[in-house]
């Protein structure tokens, strides 16, 4: 497993009936991936994850894995109550996944013994790679993250609190206590607005919602900050990324239905977010498309 450059979260597309549009999937996702994603995470916080029942989840994984085709690695998303992320794991892996994102448990908050014992217990499930997904009910202290490192399936660690005085103290306890290639991430939505400071604590990978609907303004800011074009970077977070993030934030569900919205704003019928998310109002619509229209032309698309 080797994941690099910009990772691709994609949407899960519905049909006008509410059925998973399984052909528009394949191509979202083969796009994604000729467009020059670095990894595709599939059934993830973007893709609805908590939206789908098993079968669902398991036709996404499955047609994620199918369009990727081998070129990059499909990672699918996992979580919720023990039992349902253990029966979750076992059919991304039947599907072919590379790997799975572990998001955090439903509702529930456990302390850090707690914590450990669930993704412990979803890691001796299947012989994938795992990345632990720290966000929301789930908050781990550097020395949980360090024991977590012992179990051989664990890979990574996927912040998406922004806490990062913990966040360093994780980073540093981990990098004293093993030897092991562990690879964090920056998780935060909308990560590129944040990408600057994460990379200070030595964290490069992030996930990239915008590659979802605009891939040309994605790469063309990962491109500006790996080569050190500081004016297009500030560009591109001045006037693409802080308006986006401003318009998220108005409506709680956003950081997912701004990015189904905007793939269908360039030309792919995804359908709209299941509940409780809400689509964006007309007007909101009307806003994220001359968001969109000023990123493509920073980003000379």
């Amino acid at each position: 497993m080797r994941l690099d450059g910009v990772l691709f979260f994609p949407v899960t597309p519905f049909e006008a009936d509410g059925d998973l549009a399984e052909a528009v999937l394949a191509r979202h996702v083969a796009d994604g991936v000729a467009a020059g994603a670095g990894g595709v995470f599939t059934a993830c916080g973007t893709g609805e994850f908590n939206a789908l029942d098993l079968d669902e989840y398991t036709r996404v994984v499955g047609v994620s894995v199918t369009s990727a085709a081998g070129r990059v690695p499909v990672f699918a998303g996992a979580g919720g109550p023990l039992p349902t992320a253990k029966a979750i794991a076992r059919a991304a892996a039947a599907q072919g996944a590379d790997g799975l994102l572990l998001m955090p448990p439903y509702l529930v908050s456990g302390p850090p013994s707690g914590l450990v014992r669930y993704v412990r217990e979803i890691a001796a499930t299947v012989d994938l790679p795992i990345i632990i997904y720290q966000r929301g009910t789930t908050r781990f202290t550097p020395s949980a993250v360090a024991e977590l490192t012992e179990v051989p399936n664990i890979v990574g660690f996927k912040d998406g609190l922004g806490d990062f005085d913990l966040l360093q103290r994780i980073i540093l306890t981990v990098r004293r206590s093993t030897d092991k290639d562990f690879t964090f991430f920056n998780g935060l939505p909308t990560a590129e607005l944040t990408v600057p400071a994460y990379r200070g604590l030595g964290v490069n990978l992030y996930s990239s919602a915008v590659f979802a609907f605009a891939p040309e303004i994605s790469l063309a800011f990962y491109k500006a900050v790996t080569g050190g074009d500081e004016v297009l970077a500030q560009r591109l977070l001045t006037d693409f990324y802080l308006p986006l993030v401003e318009l998220r934030d108005l409506v709680p569900g956003y950081a997912v239905a701004l990015v189904k919205a905007g793939v269908r704003l360039r030309g792919m019928e995804v359908g709209g977010v299941r509940p409780p998310l809400v689509d964006p109002t007309p007007e909101h619509i009307e806003r994220l498309e001359r968001i969109i229209t000023r990123g493509l032309e920073i980003a000379g698309a």
